[in-house]
């Protein structure tokens, strides 16, 4: 697995990290909420271990607009908060398990190989469909009306939370926040990509599928369905 910590107590992180990298997996970190959010919606992780109190933003904050970006990295929620009103909250935020502080590192082993094979077993099943456009995140095969499309990371993480979202109009800042968390660029790239986007799903069909909602965002939808 390839596992990205999120915690700001760096012993507490390195003993993990050292305890899984033992175990033959890869490790990543983030020392505050803001640096583990840009990491995970930039780069290809199959797991986080997520702290709840964090610097900058929160645990409970990274993992919701994490699940709002339209990303379904499996989380395990590390917290010293024990109650099942805590509990709620973070399964609430989109978490997928949590573990109470102290914990022993097999348990916590067990729990993320446990999590990322349902993660693994949902993914070869989860072919994200619009009308005849069609992604598959565990190939990253896109295809539409039966031809495959060409996409480049971007444009794969753009449609992908775009289907994930499906009729619902996505905002601007949400959509930055898919391509480079909390840090975007001055210009207005994001248009660029979207273009981009809408080149590679709807040139050369009758039913355009992405569709400019002025003044608010973008929605990806069967017209028909609207």
């Amino acid at each position: 697995m390839s596992v990205l910590i999120v915690e700001d107590n760096s012993d507490l992180a390195a003993n993990i990290g050292d305890y899984l990298e033992m175990a033959g997996h890869t490790v990543d970190f983030a020392e505050d909420g803001r640096h583990g959010l840009a990491l995970a919606e930039r780069d290809s992780f199959d797991i986080m271990v997520l702290d709840l109190a964090l610097p900058r933003i929160d645990g409970i904050d990274l993992c919701s607009r994490l699940r709002a970006g339209g990303h379904a990295l499996p989380v395990l929620m590390l917290t010293a908060r024990d109650t099942l009103d805590d509990k709620l909250v973070g399964f609430g935020a989109g978490a997928d398990d949590y573990l109470v502080k102290p914990f022993s590192q097999e348990e916590l082993l067990a729990r993320l190989t446990a999590l990322h094979r349902r993660a693994v077993g949902a993914r070869d099943h989860d072919v994200l469909r619009v009308r005849d456009l069609e992604y598959d995140p565990a190939t990253l095969r896109t295809r539409r009306g039966g031809s495959d499309l060409k996409l480049n990371p971007a444009q794969r993480r753009l449609l992908e939370a775009l289907l994930r979202h499906s009729e619902r109009v996505m905002s601007r800042g949400e959509l930055e926040r898919v391509l480079w968390g909390d840090d975007p660029p001055d210009s207005d790239a994001l248009r660029a990509h979207i273009h981009l986007l809408r080149n590679a799903i709807d040139r050369g069909h009758e039913i355009k599928l992405l569709q400019t909602v002025q003044g608010v965002g973008y929605r990806l939808a069967d017209p028909d369905d609207l």
